[in-house]
């Protein structure tokens, strides 16, 4: 229940804050334009009739503003804006109508705030998103070569490509293979564009396993190594994106990543259709992927036995039924003839409520 006596809406922006304050006992309406500083903002804040709760939305600004806010003694709310109501007939949109709309829906207790993330949370949240888009420049890097090779009709036929061999490939034969000065500086600008970004993302792998091996996230990060599909790197970057598994369930998790059914039932009809694909992309992608793992034969072996080795043996027991379940699972898609396309995502929706259950369990 809203407590306090001025409810404030503000709509941030990087160079500027449109606010606005409604007093709960006489109903005025106060309105301003503020610069992002944060002591401006407090000061303006601390001149409204007490006391006084404040909301706006999340977005590229960030939580230094709450952090700030909240040291200050203020309420603050960060707005989940996927989750916030508007009238399907509103048509006008201005930053002056976004933070009355907050200020009233705060008054009305209709916000639904996110997940704040700690600072060492935040930071580890970054590491693992520079990786990854480490990740995705070197797909890109590597495509840019290949196709690059592909159109003078240079072609890898020895096996896999981008191993050792592959590698020795490119700087004698393909290289040889390019006929003119322009083609191979071309070449020359695309392969030193692999190894810069290979030497970048496999830099940001190192830190992530020392920061693995060795911080707040390391008991949940070693829980749930024991299931397929997930090692260190993929274990660090769930532990910091999900943070708090405490405020899902085992039914709630596949929904906040948005790997269950959207849904449009009216009366005695019932239609569902893709997933939603809400909620954290990041780790719904890592899930997807992991889930893959879990349709080969399930087989102990060295790796899966070393990643045991520093669980509790509960986290053991618990990642074993998890990877005789879910391997199960594709079996059954696969004998029911389901498109593997299809039976992985349903895969990766229970993979989350596995991850869910390893990550709560008390050592």
């Amino acid at each position: 229940m809203f407590t306090e006596r001025t409810s404030v809406g503000l709509d941030v922006h990087a160079r500027s804050v449109a606010a606005a304050a409604i007093d709960g006992e006489t109903g005025e309406l106060i309105q301003a334009r503020l610069s992002p500083g944060k002591k401006q903002i407090t000061d303006w804040l601390k001149a409204l009739p007490g006391p006084v709760a404040v909301t706006y939305e999340a977005g590229p600004t960030g939580f230094d503003l709450y952090r700030a806010l909240s040291s200050a003694g203020i309420r603050c709310e960060v707005a989940a804006p996927s989750r916030l109501q508007r009238p399907s007939g509103d048509r006008v949109k201005t930053d002056a109508r976004d933070a009355v709309h907050l200020a009233r829906l705060l008054r009305l207790d209709e916000i639904s705030s996110v997940a704040i993330p700690t600072v060492d949370q935040e930071a580890a949240r970054d590491l693992t998103r520079a990786r990854e888009d480490a990740r995705g420049d070197l797909m890109t890097a590597r495509h840019r070569l290949s196709k690059l090779l592909l159109r003078y009709g240079i072609v890898y036929s020895g096996g896999s490509a981008w191993t050792g061999k592959h590698d020795a490939w490119l700087r004698t034969e393909a290289f040889a293979g390019l006929s003119t000065r322009a083609t191979r500086l071309t070449f020359d600008a695309n392969y030193d564009n692999v190894l810069t970004t290979l030497a970048r993302r496999d830099r940001l792998n190192v830190h992530i396993e020392e920061l693995a091996a060795d911080s707040e996230f390391t008991p949940v990060v070693r829980r749930l190594c024991c299931l397929r599909g997930i090692a260190t790197l993929t274990g660090f970057a769930l532990a910091v994106e999900i943070g708090d598994w405490h405020r899902f369930t085992g039914k709630t998790i596949g929904s906040f990543v948005g790997l269950v059914p959207s849904e449009h039932s009216s009366g005695n009809s019932r239609s569902q259709g893709p997933i939603t694909k809400t909620g954290n992309t990041h780790v719904r992608r890592m899930l997807v992927e992991a889930a893959w793992h879990h349709q080969p034969r399930y087989r102990i072996g060295k790796t899966m036995l070393d990643r045991w080795d520093l669980a509790p043996a509960a986290a053991r027991a618990r990642g074993d039924a998890g990877n005789r379940r879910l391997h199960a699972r594709w079996v059954t898609f696969i004998e029911r003839k389901k498109k593997p396309t299809i039976a992985n995502v349903a895969i990766a929706r229970e993979l989350a409520g596995w991850c869910w259950s390893l990550a709560v369990l008390d050592e």
